[in-house]
């Protein structure tokens, strides 16, 4: 049966496209079978995974019920895909009725003994999208940049997921805060990171050990397609994502071919 991980933050910008995309390229490399859906209306990680977009199921048919779950899977390259596109921005409104937190929960159901991995990439807002993946999920990565801004995403995410464990999804844990453009030289960023530490206290998680130092690699790849750990294999950031996907998962990921 798939685990089910979520990436959030309310912040956009944090990293979580990238985390997400190079979690599945790692995975999908050490022959684990993987689900990737995107929840974002922008589509940021189905464009990187090589997922349509147009004239084909999307997570958006899932939710209004146009299609079976297992219609809008693609097989890509990388691993499986659920794309998504602009029409998923307009659900919020589109889905009124009673129970709408547990769609997305009810549909994975039907498919998650054919998975080892299922992960889903989240829009940077609190909606009803965010709201039926912590419903869905067995753990949350909070990926952050080691700045104020992005810290206050995560204060206020603190609510949310409090009242999901409350009142939707009692197994939910968040599996920890995920680093980002990691430089330990800089004040501020080891102010941020003692900041970090606090909230995650207050959430009952941690800072994973391992984190992401900054590359021109890591805006380069989706360009081309790819996540970082296929585009630059040997680079120090595709081994950096690839130590954490080991913390993650327990999974011994070796790209560096």
């Amino acid at each position: 049966m798939a685990k089910i991980i979520a990436l959030t933050n309310q912040k956009g910008g944090v990293g979580k496209t990238t985390t997400c995309c190079s979690i599945c390229d790692g995975l999908a490399g050490a022959g684990k079978k993987v689900l990737a859906i995107d929840l974002d209306p922008q589509g940021n990680l189905s464009f990187s995974l090589g997922g349509e977009a147009e004239d084909t199921y999307t997570i958006y048919d899932v939710f209004k019920e146009n299609c079976d779950i297992t219609d809008a899977i693609q097989h890509g390259e990388v691993c499986d895909v659920i794309s998504s596109n602009i029409l998923l921005s307009g659900v919020e409104l589109e889905l009124t009725g009673v129970g709408r937190e547990y769609i997305l929960r009810e549909q994975l159901d039907s498919i998650r003994d054919e998975y080892d991995y299922i992960i889903l990439d989240t829009p940077p807002a609190l909606s009803v999208l965010t709201i039926n993946a912590y419903t869905a999920s067995d753990e949350l990565i909070i990926p952050m940049l080691c700045e104020i801004l992005s810290l206050q995403g995560i204060a206020q995410l603190k609510q949310t997921i409090f009242a999901v464990q409350r009142y939707y999804n009692k197994d939910l844990k968040v599996g920890g805060i995920l680093l980002n453009k990691y430089n330990p030289r800089l004040t501020l960023t080891r102010d941020v990171e003692d900041l970090a530490n606090v909230i995650a206290d207050q959430l009952n998680t941690k800072i994973y050990k391992n984190r992401i130092s900054a590359s021109v690699s890591i805006a380069e790849a989706p360009a081309h397609g790819k996540s970082v750990i296929t585009y630059l294999p040997k680079s120090k950031v595709a081994r950096e994502y690839l130590k954490f996907i080991e913390e993650l998962t327990g999974v011994k990921c070796d790209n560096t071919k």
